[in-house]
């Protein structure tokens, strides 16, 4: 961690917009802190740092609290947390990729995945829309198989044609590729030709997400959908 002095001096640079052209004072910190001048003083000649009042202080402020306390790049900072970064997990949600799946639980864990599969689904900040779920029946083979683990993008919500989205229809959990059809808004059909496709009307059905990739389960293999 960096010397009192240091974080202080970045701290007066951060308030110096703030305070026009006067020369920032230990009290405009303090203050800026929400702490009391003479604590803070005291604070300053035993040479603390006030984590909790800089964190929230950085928060507010949308800075990179590792910068001002450690001096490192925010950018290091995400490639690094790219390599360890995880999505949830919904273990007990199964899209079926059969005659549907009555079973979507609120309860999930998360799952690490690897740097390769962060860029792919559009880098870490992207992974709050990403969830993921698993894969039963055979009706999307060959593309995904029984127990395959699906990465579901929760921003595409919005069906195109062509696209594989989870669906639900009524109380039942589908993974389908959604086409346009005369009579009916989509028709949800599957690549396995031994199943039927189903129409459904727009408002009969909801789009839960697009998916995006496929993660083959006990492999570690990934691509784009």
């Amino acid at each position: 961690m960096l010397p009192f002095d240091e974080v202080l001096a970045r701290l007066k640079d951060i308030l110096s917009p703030e305070v026009g052209e006067r020369k920032v004072r230990d009290k405009d910190v303090a203050e800026a802190l929400g702490i009391a001048p003479a604590y803070f003083a005291v604070l300053k000649k035993r040479e603390k740092i006030p984590l909790d009042a800089v964190a929230d202080f950085c928060a507010q402020r949308k800075i990179s609290i590792n910068w001002l306390l450690y001096d490192q790049a925010p950018r290091s900072l995400e490639e690094n947390t790219e390599k360890v970064a995880t999505i949830r997990y919904f273990r007990q949600i199964n899209a079926s990729a059969g005659n549907g799946a009555l079973n979507w639980e609120e309860s999930y864990e998360t799952i690490r995945i690897d740097e390769a599969l962060v860029k792919l689904l559009g880098g870490v900040k992207h992974l709050k829309y990403i969830d993921a779920l698993e894969v039963r029946g055979d009706s999307m083979e060959p593309l995904l198989g029984d127990g395959d683990l699906v990465a579901v993008d929760r921003s595409r919500r919005e069906p195109r044609e062509g696209g594989i989205y989870v669906v639900r229809i009524g109380e039942e959990l589908f993974i389908k590729r959604l086409e346009r059809e005369k009579r009916k808004e989509w028709l949800c059909t599957s690549l396995n030709p031994l199943y039927p496709a189903i129409p459904v009307e727009k408002e009969h059905f909801e789009v839960i997400g697009e998916a995006v990739a496929v993660m083959q389960k006990g492999e570690g293999e990934h691509g784009n959908l």
